[in-house]
């Protein structure tokens, strides 16, 4: 998919009429509409560019191509192809959870598009190894895994409510239905490529400015995460706690983040 297709596809969206590019890229299990609380605050000054990554329920499933996407790099390929496709020369890049990643691979590969990327509950493994706290044991991981291929209505029902931690039903209501937009296939394919992802070894190649905004407590990302991240990634770095519970804040405590967002963009 290239150019126009692309953007179909990905239904690729511009809105705004700031003079400045602000690219909101959502995270596994949601899809463009989990920033529809935060994105009216940026485009008075911005003009916001909001996709859908490939594996969401609001895409079509047969552009997902289990042998092309097998790692984040293809992600990565279809940021970068957007923002050549918009003429895009440089941007300012939001990502959410695994979208951060994105953007770091992407930083590193086309540094001179991004002006600042701002990482909201990043993680560059999830998987505990050493000294490293990622979070998660394999054993905990291979659960996951069974539970999501034996009845995936059931696992999203407890996985939702423990992912947005705050006590904000609409939240959890609206994480649900983005999930069970998802082909059960290729949710439980992404989540064993998200998994299996270690980008430690790459983090000091980004020079890039950025702004890790990290939650008071995440069942996906602890705080130590966020730390490893300031204290690895290459450029200039700094962390903004979220006083609030959960992986996505934009979906419980979207004027908060906004509010955290304007600052780290100012700086």
């Amino acid at each position: 998919m290239v150019n126009n297709a692309l953007l179909e596809a990905l239904n690729v969206r511009v809105l705004g009429t700031g003079d400045r590019f602000l690219v909101l890229a959502h995270g596994f299990g949601t899809d463009q509409s989990a920033w529809q609380l935060v994105y009216p605050s940026f485009t008075p000054y911005y003009r916001v560019i909001l996709y859908d990554l490939v594996c969401a329920g609001s895409v079509n499933p047969d552009f997902f191509d289990f042998s092309r996407y097998t790692t984040l790099d293809a992600f990565v390929d279809d940021l970068i192809s957007i923002l050549d496709s918009l003429h895009v020369h440089r941007c300012a890049f939001v990502g959410h959870s695994v979208s951060a990643m994105v953007g770091i691979l992407a930083s590193i590969r086309r540094p001179e598009l991004f002006s600042k990327l701002i990482l909201i509950g990043a993680s560059p493994r999830f998987l505990n190894d050493g000294d490293y706290h990622g979070g998660f044991e394999q054993s905990e991981i291979d659960r996951v895994f069974a539970a999501m291929k034996a009845n995936y209505q059931s696992w999203v029902n407890g996985f939702a409510p423990l992912a947005v931690g705050a006590d904000v039903p609409a939240a959890v209501q609206e994480f649900s239905r983005t999930l069970f937009n998802m082909r059960p296939d290729i949710s439980l394919f992404v989540s064993k490529v998200i998994f299996s992802s270690d980008l430690r070894g790459v983090l000091g190649l980004v020079k890039v400015p950025c702004c890790i905004i990290q939650t008071a407590q995440d069942v996906s990302v602890p705080t130590s995460v966020a730390i490893y991240l300031r204290d690895h990634l290459g450029g200039r770095n700094t962390i903004e706690m979220l006083d609030t519970e959960g992986h996505l804040p934009h979906l419980s405590a979207p004027q908060l983040l906004v509010r955290k967002l304007r600052r780290a963009l100012s700086r």
